[in-house]
């Protein structure tokens, strides 16, 4: 019996002491697992963590609101001198490239053909006039008819309308120069025989000079004859200036713009022909809200920026107005003191956390 007894005692302190080395090594030996994060846990954490940013305090500044128009530079006046007849030519009075007086005789066509018939026509309208004189005399003695003298008057005018039409064909074989201005270069040589259609040289009048450009039919009646208009022309970094005198009352169709002419003194260096960037100086706004451009996300039906509020992202809708090289107006949705982030916005979410880099 006491046998017995021993021996169950010491199968219970065999068996607490399995137990106590299973919960040694549970706790101390065997490794930890770890629970699986939750999946909105992570994503808050991400949220939350502040990300480096760029920003920009709102605030107002003066804009002159310009419009940007593409022209072109066009002589004042501009004319290809040909002839009105044909003919041979027999003297060439000009040298290429020079500037030239409005009269200048420029070319001569062979014209001694009509110098004879001229001079014939002369000497047929003197015979006339002498047999006027004698029928006149024998009329006041009834020695002939009234019907025979009126006869040899017409004869003489219709000589005297011979003669004015020799005279303006012989003024059609002088070619002068209409107005003011510098030749083109030559086509023809000494001898050549030409006609109407021969372009001899051209005579353009560059000083002043006209730009044409178009604007957008939205400015119809904000544009005016008078406005001041400031343009560039490739290659030259001065800025010329001119003055709007005429506005073509249709609408381009196609485009849907108005075209508009302006009149700018040259002095010297501007070509004809050249391409200019035109801009139009409206009105000036003392206090419009600028803002970076790269701020403005593009939307299709709307366009937002981000700002900080309490030190979180908020997506804001604007209305945005004119533009220059690096800034837009806004309009609508921001006011000043407003602080919008300039950088970064791909990466931002509503309610972000932010931490400013750099603050204009």
């Amino acid at each position: 019996m006491a046998g017995n007894k021993k021996y169950l005692k010491t199968v219970v302190y065999l068996i607490l002491a399995v137990v106590i080395i299973g919960i040694i090594y549970t706790r101390f030996a065997a490794p930890k697992k770890e629970a699986a994060p939750n999946k909105e846990t992570v994503r808050g954490s991400k949220g939350n963590k502040p990300l480096l940013v760029d920003a920009f305090i709102v605030h107002s500044s003066s804009l002159n609101e310009v419009i940007y128009a593409s022209g072109t530079l066009q002589s004042n006046e501009e004319v290809q001198i040909q002839p009105e007849i044909t003919g041979k030519v027999t003297g060439l009075f000009f040298k290429e490239g020079t500037q030239v007086n409005k009269g200048a005789l420029l070319v001569k066509i062979y014209d001694e053909d009509l110098k004879a018939q001229l001079a014939k026509l002369e000497l047929q309208q003197q015979l006339a006039k002498t047999t006027l004189e004698r029928q006149e005399n024998l009329l006041k003695i009834n020695g002939i008819s009234r019907q025979d003298v009126d006869v040899t008057r017409n004869q003489v005018s219709a000589y005297g309308a011979d003669m004015e039409y020799t005279r303006t064909q012989l003024q059609k074989t002088e070619l002068r120069a209409p107005f003011n201005g510098r030749l083109g270069l030559r086509n023809i040589s000494l001898g050549a025989i030409v006609n109407n259609t021969t372009i001899i040289t051209t005579l353009q009048q560059i000083d002043p000079l006209k730009v044409d450009f178009t604007v957008p039919e939205k400015y119809r009646n904000v544009v005016r004859q008078g406005d001041a208009v400031t343009f560039k022309v490739a290659g030259d970094s001065l800025p010329y200036k001119g003055q709007i005198y005429a506005i073509d009352p249709k609408i381009d169709l196609a485009t849907r713009t108005i075209k508009l002419r302006a009149i700018v003194p040259n002095p010297g260096q501007l070509l004809p022909g050249a391409f200019a960037n035109v801009q139009i100086a409206l009105r000036n706004m003392p206090n419009a809200l600028m803002i970076p451009s790269q701020a403005v996300i593009p939307g299709t039906r709307d366009k937002k920026v981000i700002i900080a509020e309490q030190g979180k992202a908020k997506f804001v809708v604007v209305e945005t107005g004119l533009r220059d090289a690096d800034n837009v107006e806004i309009t609508g949705g921001l006011h000043q003191g407003d602080t919008v982030i300039t950088s970064g916005m791909l990466q931002l979410k509503p309610g972000m956390v932010l931490k400013y880099n750099k603050i204009n």
